[in-house]
């Protein structure tokens, strides 16, 4: 039997942190994977899709300069150019920061599906493996809803969506969160008709959500924000019908209604790791399953499904496994939907600020108030502050604006390390950048009267 001081199941971002973390303390550590190497934000999630988007970004920009003196123009897509270029940036990342990474921190990985006999045992394939202790970050998967009539549908998700050779005439996406949006948009700027069915946004501050909803109906997507009730199929492709009864048709359906824990066959129970309802398995604040020899990160326990989450988790998981409890620090977490505008968040949504007994205040910033965004000519926008009236601490940045993740970084540090709206406003902001928008932001807190560039 091979005994290791830590195997991770998964070679996602949480299992590449935990096995540069065990391996920087100078440990044995297998990684153990029976899929592509790579984990879900590599091969089905962040760069496919934040690839994909990109492309689709930049024909819908041609088709639509707001420069009345620059024409462009844009054809249709070649789906398959795109789908291939797509695949070999995929690739290129997979050798470069997974397998070429994996080599230099001198751990090794094997493939076949892992299941625990015991709580002390792993077999994978037809070995059976033994490990001071084990770090499960096995990621999450597509949720398929309990649908009536969903079985007898073809549906895509987000994933096999962006697999497509050829482009449906038109899509309905079922579900309003961050991949909905995503996906909707993205083979709307593409070319689709699409129909969106699902509440837009629904964690998102609500003026920052309004800016997206004028922003879809301004570029053709249909947005029906009502749950759906049912699905069948029609000779056109399908329908779905709402629970209000409205009915919405197209060629393709893509769901998009959350992921769930990737736990099927891992022999948890055998193992003694708990699950919650949603199945995602349970873990204390060091990342520590109710098996006491077994750690879990990244989406596969339920923390927020972003891949700097999991790595972060990896590490803390890794770090405890091996005998040094640690933490997640949460404060500040951003947050984004790469959406046109983007949506972007970090820290608390004012209504939450008041849930947890802070003397909240907001200001709303629009982007006709941007100098950025004026020479931009596209000022659909705005930018949200929240602050502690007492403390004049910054709890939250919300934004709906061209770029609005890059103001995410700033709006973290100055979360995380307790910055007031007025150490914003009295400190440099570079004109005519997007980032300057939290300066000016901020000193609506003194005064809301127009005020000249830079002033």
């Amino acid at each position: 039997m091979v005994q290791y001081d830590l195997i991770v199941i998964g070679t996602g971002g949480a299992a590449m942190a935990a096995g540069i973390e065990a391996r920087s303390r100078g440990k044995s550590v297998l990684l153990v994977e029976h899929g592509p190497l790579g984990g879900t934000c590599l091969n089905v999630g962040c760069i496919p899709s934040k690839s994909l988007l990109a492309a689709a970004g930049q024909r819908h920009r041609a088709l639509n300069s707001p420069f009345r003196g620059v024409p462009t123009s844009a054809d249709a897509p070649e789906v398959g150019e795109l789908m291939n270029q797509k695949q070999g940036l995929v690739e290129q990342l997979r050798q470069a920061k997974y397998v070429d990474v994996a080599e230099a921190h001198e751990f090794a990985i094997t493939y076949g599906h892992a299941r625990f006999l015991d709580e002390h045992t792993l077999q994978v394939e037809d070995q059976t493996l033994r490990a001071a202790a084990y770090v499960i970050a096995t990621g999450a998967a597509p949720h398929i809803p309990d649908l009536a009539g969903l079985s007898e549908i073809d549906y895509l998700t987000s994933s096999t969506a962006m697999e497509q050779q050829d482009l449906p005439v038109s899509m309905v996406v079922l579900g309003g969160g961050y991949v909905g949006l995503e996906q909707a948009q993205l083979w709307a700027q593409l070319g689709v008709d699409v129909t969106l069915v699902g509440r837009m946004a629904p964690y998102a501050e609500p003026e920052v959500a309004d800016v997206l909803r004028t922003v879809f109906e301004e570029d053709g997507i249909t947005v029906v924000e009502e749950h759906g009730r049912e699905v069948a199929p029609t000779a056109e492709g399908v329908k779905v019908t709402t629970v209000t009864g409205e009915q919405v048709q197209g060629q393709r359906l893509l769901v998009a209604t959350g992921r769930y824990a990737n736990t099927t066959g891992l022999g948890l129970d055998a193992a003694g790791i708990g699950t919650d309802a949603r199945g995602f398995i349970v873990v204390d604040e060091n990342q520590r399953t109710t098996n006491q020899r077994v750690f879990a990160a990244g989406d596969v326990c339920g923390v927020p499904q972003y891949i700097y989450v999991a790595a972060q988790t990896g590490r803390v998981a890794a770090s405890g496994a091996l005998g040094e409890l640690s933490t997640v620090d949460y404060r500040g977490l951003p947050g984004i939907t790469f959406t046109t505008p983007q949506l972007a968040s970090a820290g608390l949504t004012e209504a939450r600020a008041l849930e947890l007994g802070h003397h909240a205040e907001s200001r709303v910033l629009s982007a006709q108030d941007i100098p950025r965004a004026l020479v931009n000519q596209d000022t659909r926008g705005v930018l949200k502050l929240v602050i502690d009236t007492q403390t004049r601490k910054i709890l939250g940045v919300h934004a709906a604006l061209d770029g609005a993740g890059e103001l995410m970084l700033a709006a973290t540090y100055a979360i995380k390390f307790g910055l007031t709206v007025d150490d914003l406003t009295d400190t440099w902001a570079p004109y005519l950048t997007m980032s300057e928008a939290l300066r000016i932001a901020a000193g609506l807190f003194r005064s809301t009267m127009p005020t000249s560039c830079c002033a």
